[in-house]
């Protein structure tokens, strides 16, 4: 996993900046009622989806929490006095505090199956009854899109989706979650190949591909099509 403390200066840069942030906003939006008065952005990172929360919706009061000290201090500058330190399998906040929670781009991280449940159970806690929580799911999914590279990616062992949709499902069903929609949205800016793909090329990681080669060279410089993430909502019964 990403050390996000060191990522936080370049992580909105790398992941589509301005653009994807406004596309994930907007489809998080849209899944949230017009009366709902306090949003809870767990795992917020930089503040800059969160933000947008706040600024589409002058009368939703909004908080974002996130673990890195360095992705909650410069989401703090964005949400002044509206973002806390907190890890999202316990989160530092009251039972039944909001109305709306969001996780974007979270559970496709968790260490297993067992801190995703935890993760989604969090977020049921704080929520009010008739509130809703919206995930994204299926993320890496979302990456397979048909190009060059992904056939060469083909070769690598997968690795267990833990944002998988009928799982978060499960989990939400666990928790008095029921399922209350779904959207969808572009991730702007994030169609040229994964940088880690990209060192696994140069390493020799795919024996089909040598790694200081011209075919090596025009897989890692390819542009590949913007994926499209989804999201689900839940509302707590």
């Amino acid at each position: 996993m990403l050390d996000y403390d060191e990522e936080a200066q370049r992580y909105d840069t790398l992941r589509g900046g301005e653009p994807r942030a406004e596309a994930a906003a907007r489809a998080v939006l849209s899944l949230v009622p017009p009366a709902a008065r306090d949003l809870l952005d767990v795992a917020c990172g930089t503040g800059l989806v969160t933000a947008r929360f706040a600024a589409a919706r002058p009368g939703l009061r909004v908080t974002g929490v996130d673990l890195a000290p360095a992705m909650a201090r410069r989401a703090a500058v964005r949400l002044p006095g509206r973002v806390v330190r907190g890890d999202s399998r316990r989160l530092p906040l009251r039972d039944g505090e909001f109305d709306a929670v969001s996780s974007v781009w979270l559970l496709h991280l968790t260490g297993g199956a067992e801190d995703a449940r935890a993760v989604v159970a969090e977020c049921a806690r704080v929520l009010r009854p008739g509130g809703v929580y919206v995930t994204t799911v299926d993320k890496g999914a979302s990456h397979n899109v048909g190009s060059d590279i992904d056939a060469v990616l083909a070769a690598r062992p997968p690795s267990p989706a833990h944002d998988a949709s009928r799982l978060v499902e499960s989990y939400a069903r666990a928790h008095g979650l029921v399922p209350a929609g779904e959207a969808r949205f572009t991730g702007h800016g994030q169609g040229r190949s994964p940088r880690r793909a990209i060192a696994d090329l140069r390493r020799g990681w795919f024996v089909t591909v040598p790694p200081d080669g011209e075919r090596a060279d025009r897989f890692a410089a390819r542009p590949r099509p913007d994926p499209v993430f989804t999201l689900r909502a839940f509302v707590k019964a």
